[in-house]
């Protein structure tokens, strides 16, 4: 087990290289502005990748300003069952975040999809619905980045082979970003 933690430790600190930090600032100050604004922050992904956007949801919610209770105005679109059973089945699983963004966005808005691969058909969806909306789409990415890297306005692009690190730096980025609004506000 040393090994491999070991290992697995070297490929996380190997795909944090300085070159993110400029595109991580550069999130940190869209949901500053967000927050500044009352605009609206949307998270989406699959599998991991939507327990990471819940997750985030939660901290961007609350955990930036415990003192006041005033956090972001952000939501998780993989959250709510009932509504992505819906969508699935009616309109088919590709557009189980693009729908939801037609109905709830506005431009200006905020959209943060989380994937491995990029490549994903419902989060391709979704940031091309952003894009034409007007909102402000980000995607942090793992693997080659697919899809989603040449989308995404602002791609957030780790180039590593690892599904779970690929996760791990959602997260991360997340919570680097959450951290630094905690003293910003």
């Amino acid at each position: 087990m040393l090994e491999h933690y070991n290992a697995y430790i070297a490929r996380l600190q190997s795909a944090l290289v300085p070159e993110r930090a400029a595109e991580i600032e550069k999130l940190a100050h869209s949901l500053k502005d967000a927050w500044d604004n009352k605009r609206q922050v949307f998270f989406c992904g699959n599998g991991g990748s939507a327990g990471n956007a819940i997750h985030l949801a939660n901290d961007f919610n609350y955990g930036i300003d415990k003192k006041n209770g005033i956090g972001l105005r952000v939501e998780a679109l993989p959250a709510n069952a009932a509504v992505i059973t819906c969508l699935a089945n009616d309109e088919g699983y590709d557009s189980i975040f693009s729908q939801q963004l037609e109905v709830k966005a506005d431009p200006g808005d905020v959209l943060i999809v989380l994937s491995g691969s990029g490549n994903s058909p419902n989060v391709v969806k979704a940031l091309e619905v952003g894009n034409r909306l007007g909102m402000v789409t980000y995607a942090i990415l793992g693997f080659s980045g697919g899809k989603c890297k040449k989308i995404a306005k602002h791609p957030i692009h780790f180039p590593i082979d690892d599904m779970q690190i690929s996760e791990d730096l959602q997260v991360i980025v997340g919570h680097m970003c959450m951290q630094w609004l905690c003293g910003a506000k």
